[in-house]
């Protein structure tokens, strides 16, 4: 990775050697008057029938480098961590392929959604903001996503021309849990009056990180540890992208490519002869040879290249009868190997193709609204000794729609998709062909001055992955042997969602409960184990998971907000629990703002323990979180800013296991320390 790390370092002093020539002023946005990007239709926060949350880039530059652990502490979202390299976001008890992340609204074409130990290839630290959007909107780019998705938008392809000819920003920190060094920068030039260059690129180096009280088992005897091992991650990613940009849209291309090395913790050879004798485990070698727990003593890691080429445009009144047309087009070359001792035990590529085009038309009886249309196409093979599955091609065409009108002091919203897919598979296994209809409606209601009521309701169908259709092989990054079911058919949920919500200058308060129903709800169901490893059939049932969220802010002064929120979930397949629900978790913050400088928070929360647990789960301890930080913000050469901040994390150093994840019982980084800086010019 020389070049990319030489490449990434040359971009960076690019980046900030002119900046002290730059005059241009960066505007921070207030969260009112941003847009969110992944939904076609202009409108503000305010119009949606579930309040879309937006993370804003200050916010993330100080959060995890991994999109689960850079949204662990909305409301409602946990991470399912395995190691410093690879998380997903967990929202409502969902994970996997019920919480898609899109990478500026279009498919990542990774293969996150196999494994947890798996990464998704965004970055949140280059990331312009992230989204996580609920209700009819969800329909526009994916079915089944009953808890949320995510929309990670980025800068990479120019939409309007730098005001000065130039304009970007830089950012570097440091860690103490995992000693972890970061730098990114990124810097949009004008070539001319419509031409506009992107450069930009991260780098990020991690060591194992540091847990507190840590015992680990060698040879059967526990030893105190420092660190949890194997939980090193390192990473490198470079972005270019070119737009022509005219009076009536852009068009543009962009490059990126993307490079990770990093630790798979709580890996075990102890199970590597187990294998399936009808519906029981057969574990311990037939030759009477069996691996020691500790006998590659560097353990597993993952070593990940992903290159991406996308298209973008966009254009405003193209035709009669349409406001603006959207178009974009991605192919994404992907690979990465799990290596043992520097061998390649597994090898996963992957190759994907994703184009969509939307159509936000005029009003039509004072309807508003988007149609379109998206195929996605996935590759996959994978070879070695976790090879889960044959080479399969998944083709998924899509129509959908999205409509919305305001009566009175009523506002409401109607959205729809239709999926037809087709996987084919290498193998004397039947092919999967098949389509599902899904569509959701809201209603706000403005039933007094100040408050709200939402109501929303769907009916969601997501059709099987290759994995849970094909899967026959061992997975030790869970710890099972999966075996697929080729007769699965569509899972589908009903799900109902009701928000009361009041703003204020002083006081806002946010509420929502809800629940969903499945029926043909896909799963990994554990039919035999050996120890903690087991042999998973996936199958269908019926599912229901509910809970509540809310929070409520008042502005005691000027300078001072204090807020107090909390969220629970719980998760059933017919009589058992659902694994690895998140337990519920309540606290309070408090944000202040000193001047037009300095600001600070101050932030607790409890995570209670988890004992409603499925039948193989272990129950986790509860803990509770201390965080406080400060940062001071300037201006220098001419108005241009600068940002320094601090932030201390887990100040309690308290033990933390999380539920979500598949390594529940590894703990988490302790007490902690960010400090960095960050220049916009």
């Amino acid at each position: 990775m020389s070049f990319h790390k030489n490449l990434i370092t040359l971009s960076i002093f690019a980046v900030i050697t002119p900046v002290v020539f730059a005059d241009d002023h960066l505007q921070n946005q207030q969260l009112e008057t941003i847009q969110l990007k992944a939904h076609p239709l202009v409108q503000s926060a305010a119009d949606f029938a579930v309040a879309d949350h937006v993370v804003e880039h200050q916010a993330l530059a100080e959060r995890g480098a991994t999109i689960g652990d850079a949204l662990a502490d909305e409301l409602g979202v946990y991470s399912n961590q395995y190691g410093s390299g690879s998380s997903r976001p967990v929202i409502r008890g969902q994970d996997g392929p019920r919480v898609k992340v899109l990478q500026h609204a279009s498919e990542t074409a990774d293969v996150s959604t196999l494994s947890p130990d798996h990464a998704v290839t965004v970055d949140p630290i280059l990331a312009k903001q992230v989204e996580i959007i609920r209700g009819p909107s969800t329909l526009l780019y994916s079915a089944g996503t009953v808890g949320g998705l995510v929309n990670v938008t980025d800068n990479k392809i120019p939409t309007q021309m730098p005001e000065k000819g130039i304009e970007g920003q830089a950012g570097i920190r440091y860690n103490s849990g995992s000693d972890e060094k970061l730098a990114s920068a990124g810097a949009t030039v004008a070539l001319g009056n419509q031409v506009a260059l992107r450069v930009e690129g991260s780098t990020r180096d991690a060591n194992s990180y540091i847990a507190p009280n840590y015992f680990h088992d060698h040879d059967g005897e526990l030893e105190k540890e420092r660190r949890v091992g194997n939980t090193f991650a390192q990473s490198d990613s470079v972005n270019v992208g070119l737009s022509w940009i005219h009076e009536r849209g852009f068009s543009g291309i962009s490059y990126s490519n993307r490079q990770d090395q990093y630790g798979l913790p709580g890996h075990s050879h102890e199970y590597e002869d187990c294998h399936p004798h009808d519906n029981n485990l057969h574990c311990g070698s037939h030759t009477g040879h069996s691996h020691d727990e500790d006998e590659h003593a560097a353990g597993p890691w993952v070593d990940l290249k992903s290159e991406r080429y996308d298209f973008r445009t966009e254009l405003n009144h193209p035709f009669a009868g349409f406001e603006k047309l959207r178009a974009h087009a991605s192919y994404t070359d992907y690979k990465h190997d799990e290596l043992e001792e520097n061998t390649v035990a597994t090898r996963f590529k992957s190759q994907g193709y994703d184009a969509r085009l939307e159509l936000v038309h005029n009003p039509i009886a004072n309807w508003e609204g988007v149609i379109g249309t998206q195929y996605n196409q996935q590759k996959l093979d994978i070879t070695g000794e976790e090879s889960l599955l044959n080479p399969s091609k998944t083709q998924k065409w899509s129509l959908f729609a999205l409509e919305h009108k305001q009566f009175n002091d009523v506002h409401v919203e109607l959205g729809a998709r239709l999926d037809q897919q087709k996987i084919e598979i290498d193998s004397n296994q039947k092919d999967f062909d098949d389509y599902g209809i899904s569509y959701s409606g809201a209603v706000n209601w403005q039933f007094a001055p100040s408050y709200k009521l939402s109501v929303v309701g769907s009916h969601q169908e997501r059709l099987p992955l290759a994995q849970e259709l094909y899967a026959n092989g061992k997975h030790f990054a869970t710890n099972t042997y999966e075996r697929g079911n080729e007769n699965l058919s569509a899972e589908k949920s009903n799900n109902i969602e009701l928000g009361l919500h009041y703003e204020q200058d002083k006081l806002d308060y946010h509420v929502h409960v809800y629940h969903n129903w499945f029926d043909h709800y896909i799963y990994a169901n554990t039919t035999a184990s050996y120890k903690d490893f087991r042999l998973v059939d996936y199958t269908q049932d019926k599912a229901k998971f509910y809970g509540a969220e809310a929070q409520a802010s008042y502005a005691v002064t000027d300078e001072y907000k204090v807020s107090v929120f909390g969220d629970y979930v719980r998760g059933k397949i017919e009589s058992d629990n659902a694994p690895r629900v998140p337990a519920g978790r309540v606290g309070t913050k408090v944000d202040a703002n000193f001047d037009d400088h300095w600001s600070g928070l101050a932030e607790y929360y409890h995570v209670f323990n988890q004992d409603k647990i499925a039948s193989y789960e272990h129950e986790t301890g509860g803990y509770n979180m201390v965080n406080v930080g400060v940062s001071y913000a300037g201006q220098y050469a001419k108005n241009n800013d600068y940002r320094v901040y601090f932030k201390a994390n887990n100040l309690l150093d308290d033990q933390v296991y999380s539920h979500a994840s598949f390594l529940s019982n590894i703990p988490q980084v302790g007490r902690n320390f960010t400090v960095g800086l960050e220049f916009g010019f």
